[in-house]
């Protein structure tokens, strides 16, 4: 019993030096986090980046399958799927993570931040680089889909359900869908979009139906 918690022990220890970065970005970017000891064992964001990191090598050095069955057991254990092809930066930090995916060439800097229900995806069926890319100190908020081999620059933050399927300049933020910049640099460029004021295309589409009904009717 005392050489298996030694090992235990000895384990968590080497993890934790190797992924340093996330655990202080977690540290530092959760109110919820107490302790790093806390963060290693229960934060499922850590553990998906952990499993992604160990795929991501072998997926480097060419070994078939591996790469994708570590990143399956990965999306199973913490609902958070990365393809290994992916390339991600030091001091990532997923909250929560749930739902969130990451597509084959995704190229994410350093210090980004995802909440849940991301996607990091493709359009359609193209092959090459297809996947978005993500450059330093970005936040993605809850439910964003980020779609295409577009780039978002450093310093954007792009917020809750947004749909982004253009290149977004540095220090900018989206809302909306699709999305729209609605400040750059700090000024402010769509007042007529807030977060808190989304564009919804089932609401759209539900008006839009409901507009041609009564038209049809006085007629």
């Amino acid at each position: 019993m005392y050489i298996v918690m030694t090992l235990i022990i000895i384990s968590l220890a080497i993890i934790a030096f190797l992924h340093r970065r996330e655990l202080k970005a977690i540290y530092e970017r959760d109110p919820a986090a107490t302790n790093y000891i806390e963060v290693l064992l229960t934060y499922a964001g850590l553990h998906a980046v952990i499993l992604y990191r160990i795929a991501h090598f072998f997926f480097k050095a060419r070994i078939p399958i591996l790469p994708r069955i570590i990143s399956q057991v990965g999306r199973t254990l913490t609902g958070i799927e990365i393809h290994p092809g992916a390339n991600i930066g030091k001091g990532f930090f997923i909250d929560h993570g749930t739902g969130v995916v990451i597509g084959e060439t995704t190229i994410i800097g350093d210090n980004v931040t995802l909440f849940q229900g991301v996607t990091l995806g493709g359009t359609g069926k193209e092959r090459g680089k297809r996947h978005p890319n993500v450059e330093n100190n970005v936040v993605i908020g809850t439910g964003a889909k980020i779609l295409g081999n577009i780039t978002i620059g450093d310093n954007s933050y792009i917020g809750a359900n947004a749909v982004v399927l253009n290149d977004v300049p540095p220090n900018s933020t989206v809302v909306g869908v699709p999305g729209r910049i609605t400040k750059q640099d700090g000024k402010k460029i769509d007042s007529t979009l807030s977060h808190t004021h989304v564009l919804d295309p089932i609401k759209q589409s539900m008006e839009a139906l409901e507009k041609r009904i009564r038209e049809l009717e006085s007629k």
